[in-house]
């Protein structure tokens, strides 16, 4: 257990990007609440995850982390958690086929609610009001009376987040992650797209090994991996009165986890040195992770290790780097080589999304699919020039046939953007790109073990 801590101990601490809730009597009553409602996610399942993670630091295993920039209250479908899981389950199948390595499959869904902005309010025809800060602060609506922080939209978060976590679950271990429905799980709308061809390529040869296995007595009746697979869920640990009201203490070990997800991570604007939230994450014992972005310097980082990590244990911290296609180049070297010269076992995980934002000429915000691969490209080419492991992706995507970023196989101009434009917050990418964005991935982490293999022979 971290000394000195306690689920509220981050309130002695400077906390930014917080809402100013006007009511105090109803945000206790709302954290109230949450304490006496039961835990989304469990302990055991939190250590799985970081023993699973380490593998990943250890250059054994891949991590695939995607979902929602911000999950709204007004889209929640089960529809639309089915598009994004299968689309997951695609990726995954892809990148497991390609480099023999398993992937570790985790969604930024249940609970992503949450989001930082770089400005407290926003004006629009003239007018001021609070920037919205996500579903479970205000209502994305732009009037005085949609944009006050309410607590009680903290509840609904967690009953969507519930009932999020178990249609997940249904997925994951009820049969619809099953090996043998690899054919099933592509959207009918990716048919035009050429790499729903190559998937389903991919999917002809992973049956035919089936049907051998299967030969051999070797089937999801005897195997049950064959039929499941574990899936895990994560969000930005942002709003503190939340995840303070969601943190336990795990009967077994006496040790506090946030149950409000599986893994947490702490964002480029609040990881600073004094910060609230870093306060709060050090405590409890899920496995997290760290935005990385240009402005982090080495010594602040390894600093910062130490405080969430004292005890170096494997998987348990994930640095997620967030640069920019244009200067992953020039800065992500200085942060690898340091944290590799310490000893420290992280998980290395590339956002090829947040440095790439642009804003197209008719106002929409949107993503260059070929920057977001100009991105991921440098992240892999500096780790192998390093000798050390390109351990994951970190992708706002949707199942969904948006239109939200530009390019890819299946084109999407500037021009098209308003066609589909749904996204509450940051511009996603839609299944054909998340499927495209995995093949590429795959050759290039076959590469990387290709490389490796050559170098242990």
């Amino acid at each position: 257990m971290a000394a000195n801590w306690a689920p509220d101990s981050w309130t002695a601490h400077e906390a930014r990007q917080l809402p100013d809730y006007p009511d105090v009597a109803a945000l206790k009553a709302a954290t109230d609440t949450l304490r006496s409602h039961p835990p989304l996610v469990f302990a055991g399942e939190a250590r799985n995850l970081t023993a699973e993670l380490a593998r990943v630091a250890a250059g054994e295993a891949f991590l695939l982390q995607g979902g929602d920039c911000a999950e709204s209250f007004a889209e929640f479908h089960p529809n639309n958690i089915r598009d994004t899981f299968r689309v997951i389950l695609q990726m995954a199948v892809v990148l497991t086929f390609a480099s023999k390595l398993p992937v570790v499959k985790l969604g930024r869904m249940a609970g992503q609610f949450a989001k930082p902005r770089s400005a407290p309010t926003e004006v629009i025809d003239g007018v001021e009001l609070p920037s919205y800060r996500g579903d479970n602060v205000n209502d994305i609506g732009f009037t005085p009376q949609s944009r006050v922080p309410d607590p009680q939209r903290m509840v609904q978060g967690y009953a969507q987040s519930a009932a999020t976590l178990n249609l997940l679950r249904a997925f994951a271990q009820g049969g619809y992650a099953n090996l043998a429905q690899v054919h099933r799980w592509t959207h009918d709308f990716m048919g035009r797209s050429p790499w729903a061809k190559k998937y389903a390529e991919t999917a002809d040869r992973i049956g035919e090994a089936l049907e051998f296995m299967a030969a051999c007595g070797i089937d999801p009746e005897t195997v049950p991996q064959l039929a499941q697979t574990s899936f895990y869920t994560s969000h930005e640990a942002l709003l503190l009165p939340y995840e303070e009201a969601m943190t336990r203490q795990d009967s077994l070990t006496g040790d506090w986890y946030d149950t409000s997800a599986h893994f947490l991570w702490i964002g480029d604007r609040t990881r600073f040195e004094g910060s609230a939230h870093v306060e709060f994450l050090r405590g409890i014992g899920n496995p997290i992770g760290v935005k990385c972005g240009p402005s982090l310097e080495p010594d602040v980082l390894l600093r910062l290790l130490d405080t969430l990590n004292p005890g170096r244990v494997p998987g348990r911290v994930t640095l997620i780097t967030r640069y920019g296609y244009d200067k992953i180049e020039g800065s992500f070297p200085r942060l690898l080589r340091a944290v590799t010269r310490e000893g420290h076992p992280v998980v290395w995980s590339c956002d090829p999304m947040h440095g790439n934002v642009v804003k197209a000429a008719n106002g929409y915000k949107t993503r260059p699919f070929d920057r977001i691969l100009a991105e991921v490209r440098g992240f892999f080419a500096i780790h192998r020039a390093e000798g050390t492991h390109a351990g994951g992706i970190h992708a706002e995507m949707t199942g969904q046939n948006v239109t939200e970023c530009t390019g890819g196989a299946v084109d999407v101009t500037e021009q098209s953007l308003a066609d589909r434009y749904h996204t509450h917050c940051d511009p996603r990418l839609n299944a054909s790109q998340s499927l495209e964005l995995a093949f590429l991935l795959a050759e290039m982490l076959n590469a990387e073990m290709a490389e490796r293999r050559r170098a242990a022979a």
